[in-house]
């Protein structure tokens, strides 16, 4: 990619054909400070190609690696390619490019490393989504908020910002099953600062999640499994003076 901007959106999209084109060209009018990329999660119909018809660079995947793996394969471009600044933008048309200043404002003003956009921050913002999928979040957003002492309400959120230290830490390691709710406790591993902006959503464009109705109950159970896990694996950061987490003997 050949580009002035420092600012990277990244669009992960598994068969989102009847959205993608529609959502690259509302990035590209209401954002032209942002490149695009579209990362072509080992797709079966014509995401790719709608993509590049509306004018994004298109990352194509040889096979599906799951939301993890294609988000990845974001950081790791976003890094390469020296990006200050990388937004997560779903390939559904939920998210608004317009929006984005929120999360742009939300990070200068703050000096997070991290800006994640909150549909459930402010009662004046409604999202409609069934029952079960909201007792999930609210039950990851409890759990997280004790785990990080700071208040999270929308841990599955995957309208994001990362300034370059976000970048660099996920381009090295990224949950690759369910990634949001579990890179919220990577960034408080890692000491990296976390805030959340409230944001307006809509319904997805077209096509289906990836979560029915029918693996709500599954999605949960597993996510709070990794969550205990994550906590388990700590991955402690050494601050200048302090012991190392490794030490030698004398003699070796």
């Amino acid at each position: 990619m050949d580009s002035r901007s420092t600012s990277l959106a990244v669009v992960p999209a598994y068969n989102e054909s009847a959205s993608i084109h529609r959502v690259v060209e509302r990035m590209l009018r209401d954002r032209p400070d942002f490149d695009v990329l579209v990362v072509d999660d080992g797709s079966t119909d014509a995401t790719a190609n709608l993509a590049e018809r509306a004018g994004a660079h298109v990352l194509r995947l040889p096979f599906n690696l799951g939301i993890g793996g294609a988000v990845q394969a974001g950081f790791l471009y976003a890094r390469e390619h020296g990006y200050m600044r990388m937004a997560q933008v779903d390939g559904d048309g939920q998210h608004d490019p317009v929006e984005l200043e929120k999360l742009i404002v939300a990070m200068e003003e703050t000096g997070a490393d991290v800006v994640c956009g909150s549909r459930f921050l402010s009662e004046d913002l409604k999202y409609p989504s069934p029952i079960s999928r909201r007792t999930g979040i609210h039950i990851f957003a409890f759990l997280l908020s004790l785990f990080v002492r700071q208040r999270i309400t929308d841990p599955t959120s995957g309208f994001r910002l990362y300034g370059r230290r976000g970048i660099e830490l996920f381009a090295r390691d990224y949950p690759h099953d369910y990634p949001e709710v579990e890179a919220v406790l990577m960034l408080h591993h890692h000491r990296l600062i976390l805030r959340e902006t409230p944001v307006r959503m809509h319904l997805r464009d077209g096509g289906s999640s990836s979560i029915t109705s029918g693996k709500s109950a599954y999605y949960m159970v597993k996510v709070l499994l990794a969550l205990f896990i994550g906590l388990a694996r700590r991955r402690p950061v050494v601050d200048p003076g302090d012991q190392a987490p490794v030490s030698a003997s004398h003699g070796i």
